[in-house]
C-alpha cells in the first residue's frame, strides 16, 4: 500500500512546481490536487490516458499529449512519494488542457456566426481546468467528455466503430466531416439549443445534462435552413407572418386572379416597410402584374388560428430571416421526412421550449393582441447544424443527405 502523504506536503509540492496558467488554477484552490485523492492518482487519470491514446479519432496525434510519459509518471506516484504525486498532477492537468483546447481549433465546419460573440476561441487553460474543477461529477465529466457537445461524443465513438468495421474512406470522410459540424457545439455545461436539420430535431441544453429535445420542420431542398449560430433574445406572442414574395407572386397571386380574397386567406397589404405603413385596398392592386412578377407587395397574414407562425415566434438577428416559430400544421410532425419549411424552424413544442427559455409560460391566450415582444432576461444561443451521422442494423449509418453536404 502506497504512503498516505500529507495533505499539505502534497499542497505545497504543487505550489512549488505548477506555474503559468496551470499554476494559476491551482492558486485558485489552494494547489489542492484534482487528479490525486487519499495519496493515489484517482481513476479518473486512467480515464483520461484512454481518451489521449485515442485523440486520432479526434484528427489529432496521440503523442502530442505524451500519455506514456503520463503513465511512467503515474507509475512512480504509485509509490506515494510526493513529489512524483505532485509532477503527476501538474502533468495531467497540463495534458488535459491541452487536448481540450486542441479539440476548439479553427472552426472548419461551414457554421455562420450571427452574433459574433459566439465565434468560438481557444479556451484558456485556467478555464478548462476550473470548468472541470466545478463540474457535479470529475469523474462523469471526465468520463463522457463533458467539455464536449454529446452530439461530438457520438459521432466521435461512430468513427471509432466504422474504423473497427473496416470501413471504406469514403464513409470515413463523410464521418469526419459530421465530427467538424459538431465540434464547436457548446457542451451540455452551457444553456443552449441545437437544431439538426439532416434529423430535424431540437435538442436544448442546461446545467450539464440535456432538458428536452423535440421534433422539428426545417428547409426544404429548394429553401433550405442554413447552418447558423445566433443568439435568440425575444418572444413574439400572435405574430404577424410577412409573406415572402414568391409566395405572393406564384400562390396568393394566382388565387386571387381565380375569385379568392385575401380577407378569406387572412391577408392584408401594406404600402411599404415602415412602421407608419397604411394599409392598401386589393382592388387597387394590378394582380396580372404581381403574378409576372413584375410587381412586388409587402403583405402579412393576421395573427389567429391559421396563422403560419402560430401563437409564437422567437427570434434572433441574422441576414437570412430565419427564426424559430409555432406552428397550427402539427400534421406535419409525424413525417418521417420533415424538410418542408421555407427555411424558418417550427415547433412540435413551442410553448414548452418558451417556458424553458423564459422560466414561465410563454403563451396567453386571453390577449389576442398582435405582435407582444417579450424580451428574454439572458439570451439564449441556438445552433443550426447538419448531422447525418447515425448508427443501423450494420452499424455505423447516414440519415438521407437532402441537402447533399456530406458529397
Amino acid at each position: 500500500m502506497p504512503l498516505v502523504p500529507i495533505p499539505s506536503l502534497l499542497t505545497g509540492a504543487i505550489r512549488k512546481n505548477a506555474s503559468g496558467p496551470v499554476g494559476d488554477f491551482y492558486a485558485g484552490r489552494g494547489f489542492r490536487p484534482l487528479w490525486v485523492r487519499d495519496g493515489i492518482v484517482s481513476s479518473e487519470a486512467q480515464a483520461l490516458l484512454g481518451i489521449l491514446d485515442s485523440a486520432r479519432l479526434d484528427g489529432l496525434k496521440p503523442s502530442r499529449y505524451s500519455p506514456d510519459k503520463l503513465r511512467k509518471m503515474m507509475a512512480r506516484a504509485d509509490t506515494g512519494d510526493v513529489a512524483a504525486l505532485a509532477k503527476a498532477e501538474i502533468g495531467l492537468s497540463k495534458a488535459f488542457a491541452k487536448y481540450v483546447g486542441d479539440l476548439r481549433r479553427t472552426d472548419k465546419s461551414g457554421l455562420e456566426y450571427a452574433d459574433p460573440a459566439l465565434i468560438p476561441k481557444k479556451p484558456d487553460p485556467e478555464l478548462v481546468l476550473r470548468v472541470a474543477a466545478l463540474a457535479p461529477s470529475f469523474a462523469d465529466y471526465i468520463r463522457s467528455m463533458g467539455w464536449m457537445s454529446a452530439h461530438y461524443v457520438r459521432i466521435r465513438g461512430y468513427i471509432g466503430i466504422a474504423q473497427q468495421q473496416g470501413s471504406d474512406d469514403h464513409v470515413l470522410r463523410a464521418l469526419r466531416l459530421n465530427l467538424e459540424r459538431a465540434r464547436f457545439l457548446p457542451s451540455p455545461a452551457v444553456r443552449h439549443i441545437v437544431v439538426d436539420i439532416a434529423s430535424a430535431r431540437l435538442w436544448y441544453y442546461q446545467g450539464g445534462q440535456e432538458a428536452g429535445s423535440m421534433r422539428v420542420v426545417v428547409g426544404a431542398l429548394k429553401t433550405p435552413s442554413p447552418m447558423l449560430a445566433g443568439s435568440l433574445n425575444y418572444a413574439i406572442l400572435n405574430p404577424y407572418w410577412n409573406v415572402p414574395d414568391y409566395l405572393i407572386r406564384d400562390n396568393i397571386a394566382r388565387k386571387v386572379l381565380t375569385g379568392r380574397t385575401l380577407k378569406s386567406m387572412h391577408m392584408e397589404i401594406l404600402s411599404d416597410w415602415t412602421p407608419d405603413a397604411r394599409k392598401v385596398d386589393p382592388s387597387t392592386v394590378n394582380w396580372q402584374a404581381v403574378a409576372a412578377g413584375q410587381m412586388e407587395l409587402r403583405m402579412r397574414e393576421l395573427p389567429g388560428p391559421a396563422n403560419s407562425m402560430g401563437k409564437v415566434k422567437f427570434v434572433f438577428p441574422n441576414t437570412h430571416g430565419i427564426y424559430l416559430h409555432d406552428t397550427p400544421n402539427t400534421d406535419l410532425f409525424v413525417k418521417d421526412d420533415r424538410h418542408l419549411s421555407n427555411g424558418c424552424i417550427r415547433l412540435e413544442k413551442a410553448a414548452e421550449l418558451g417556458k424553458w427559455m423564459l422560466g414561465q409560460p410563454v403563451v396567453n391566450t386571453r390577449n389576442k393582441a398582435p405582435e407582444q415582444a417579450i424580451a428574454f432576461r439572458v439570451p439564449v444561443p441556438v445552433y443550426l447544424t447538419y448531422l447525418t451521422a447515425t448508427t443501423n442494423d450494420q452499424g455505423v449509418g447516414f440519415l438521407p443527405d437532402v441537402y447533399g453536404m456530406d458529397k
